[in-house]
């Protein structure tokens, strides 16, 4: 399961690439919206995963 130190770090990340892009497009610095993207995405695939891998411990149990 996804700790809480986790979830924090994930979403943090998340908000922090949105943060990058907001910036970039303010600055009109393409490199600094492509790395907020880049790290928005990472912080998604990464909650992401981690949801599956719960689904899996769920049914797991379920079937238990």
């Amino acid at each position: 399961m996804m700790s809480f130190t986790d979830k924090v770090k994930n979403k943090t990340d998340e908000l922090a690439g949105k943060a990058k892009q907001g910036i970039g497009d303010m600055r009109d610095d393409e490199r600094l919206v492509a790395e907020g993207k880049r790290q928005e995405t990472e912080a998604r695939a990464r909650q992401a995963g981690e949801h599956v891998k719960d689904a899996g411990h769920e049914v797991r149990d379920a079937f238990s």
